[in-house]
């Protein structure tokens, strides 16, 4: 593989995720990785220009990355909106020279039969630095792009030029970030969803 190796997670604490750099990667090494990690979830790959990231999530990573997915498809449920989920989708484009996976990834109605990209990515945010994932998504071409971070829900909507930071998802309007932040908070996962569905019935 033409590339060298920059670990950006040394001897980070547990609940952080870990990430390694491959610089002057080439798309053939991104393809290669993808066929040789197979079906696993592990690591998790993007590349931008020429850069190949491989991150291993951390358990709290991929408990609040289901939390959220658990709390979203509870408010559709409730709202009575079609919400398909497609996970961790590998999304890629040799053109773009990019390719990401996001946490969770949703079309909202039914999913084209051409999809090529879905209609709300999100990312959890547990550790700084690494590829620019805004710049990752606008290259895909995905409409609109969330972010939990430092308990925040922040939502990226794409514009001409790039992304812009709204208030409220664009693609659901009706959903209260203070609700999701709320159950967010709650002492579990099941919890978070009773208490966000006792919220939308009271």
């Amino acid at each position: 593989m033409a590339a060298t190796a920059e670990s950006i997670a040394a001897c980070e604490p547990a609940g952080i995720d870990h990430h390694v750099l491959l610089r002057h990667a080439t798309w053939a090494d991104y393809e290669r990785l993808l066929e040789l990690r197979g079906e696993s979830a592990v690591p998790r790959l993007t590349f931008l220009d020429g850069v190949l990231e491989l991150m291993t999530p951390s358990g709290i990573h991929e408990t609040d990355k289901t939390r959220i997915g658990r709390l979203l498809e509870a408010w559709a449920d409730e709202s009575g909106i079609q919400l398909e989920g497609v996970g961790s989708w590998t999304i890629r484009s040799e053109e773009a020279e990019r390719g990401a996976e996001p946490d969770e990834c949703y079309f909202v109605g039914p999913i084209p039969d051409d999809a090529q990209r879905p209609d709300i990515a999100i990312e959890v945010v547990r550790t700084s630095g690494g590829i620019d994932k805004l710049e990752v998504w606008r290259g895909l071409g995905v409409p609109e792009v969330w972010f939990w971070q430092d308990r925040r829900l922040r939502f990226f909507r794409l514009r001409e030029g790039g992304y812009r930071e709204l208030e409220r998802s664009r693609a659901l309007p009706d959903l209260d970030p203070a609700l999701v932040l709320e159950a967010m908070a709650a002492p579990s996962q099941t919890e978070a969803v009773r208490l966000l569905r006792e919220r939308m019935r009271g």
